[in-house]
């Protein structure tokens, strides 16, 4: 079915599932470790999910804020000061929608390094994925072939497939009798301390700031270049809509949320199109809140992690193909800094590493010129 620039069909439903991969673990962590209420978190994204899908009419992704989950997860954290970090998100991201920093910084950013960010979380992507592959490597081989072979199905598309394949393992192992008959569960109203934002920011917000202006924000805006050459969305419209869902969302129970050029990736490889992807995936996510929310806990964490991985390492590889667009001498090594000193450090360091890679190398060229007797 198609609503004006909305497409509602099979290949859409599928691109909802796309960024399965990094959204089931960090949100069983939150729910399972942190104590997040499951309604709270699930209507919140779903209501993001929707308001973007309409108002940019891409499927522009929307995933928990790695670090900061990370950390939340790691250390503990109760759940107001998750929701105290989320606000402090929403601060800094309309600061800097209202400076244009982030447009500022991807006009001085190479098209080399931004692909570097981008390969870089390809293969994050790919370890983390090898590691739930292990879990059962016959499933994960089988779930491989139905995502590689089912990729341009129009009528069974690789995701849709996937997660049916994963819901036939839980109902064969017993793990879908624990769901509890339909209930509404609205989200409750949530409060948080000044001095939390403090320490949020301390312990997580501020090395999340510069991951997300790499991987959220330039990298996100330079794929929707890459997928749909006509439709560009800039780093500040996209720092604005990741300022206004962070500012609303930590008062009804919501996490942390950004967009991410991974989930980007893994929405349009299973097939999402246009902003009906994130109306479909919005309207399940606040149908599991309102109605499954005694449930959802574990059903999360009873899905086969084979096939999550599965998911992610094909997400995986569908980041690192964009090593191909960069040429020349000069590119491929801003390109190759990036990635390298993302992966020994963090993106931030990478992204810098990079950009002075790209900058500098004219400068020694130049000098090497020189001092061989051919100056420029």
């Amino acid at each position: 079915m198609k609503l004006g620039t909305f497409d509602f069909n099979l290949r859409e439903f599928s691109g909802a599932f796309g960024n399965l991969g990094t959204f089931l673990p960090l949100a069983v962590g939150y729910i399972a470790v942190c104590g997040m209420e499951p309604s709270g978190l699930l209507v919140m994204m779903g209501l993001a999910n929707i308001s973007t899908g309409l108002l940019y009419r891409l499927p522009i992704p929307i995933e928990p804020m790695k670090v900061i989950a990370a950390a939340a997860i790691a250390q503990k954290w109760p759940q107001s000061m998750i929701f105290a970090s989320g606000f402090s998100m929403g601060i800094i991201w309309l600061a800097i929608a209202a400076t244009g920093v982030a447009g500022r910084v991807a006009n001085l950013t190479p098209a080399s390094v931004v692909r570097g960010i981008q390969i870089t979380l390809g293969i994050l992507l790919a370890v983390e994925a090898g590691k739930m592959l292990s879990t059962c490597w016959l499933l994960g081989g089988l779930a491989l072939a139905v995502g590689i072979g089912f990729r341009k199905c129009r009528h069974a598309p690789a995701a849709a497939v996937l997660v049916l394949l994963g819901a036939v393992i839980m109902l064969v192992n017993g793990q879908l009798e624990g769901i509890r008959p339909p209930g509404i569960t609205f989200p409750s109203i949530t409060t948080f301390g000044p001095g939390e934002i403090w320490q949020s920011l301390v312990q997580a917000g501020f090395a999340q700031i510069p991951l997300t202006v790499t991987n959220a924000t330039i990298a996100t805006s330079c794929l929707i270049s890459s997928y749909w050459p006509d439709r560009s969305v800039s780093p500040q419209r996209l720092s604005l809509s990741q300022g206004l869902m962070n500012l609303i969302s930590p008062f009804f129970g919501g996490m942390p949320m950004c967009h991410g050029a991974g989930g980007l990736a893994g929405q349009y490889y299973f097939g999402a199109r246009t902003g009906g992807t994130n109306i479909i995936e919005g309207v399940i996510e606040v149908s599991l809140g309102l109605f499954f929310a005694t449930s959802v806990a574990g059903l999360f964490a009873s899905f086969p992690k084979a096939v999550t991985g599965t998911m992610l390492l094909l997400v995986g590889f569908e980041l690192i193909k964009f090593a191909r667009d960069v040429r020349g001498t000069r590119d491929t090594l801003s390109m190759a800094m990036t990635v390298a000193v993302s992966l020994a450090t963090n993106m931030a360091f990478g992204f810098l590493a990079g950009l002075l890679t790209n900058r500098l190398l004219p400068y020694l060229d130049r000098n090497r010129s020189e001092k061989d007797g051919n100056p420029k």
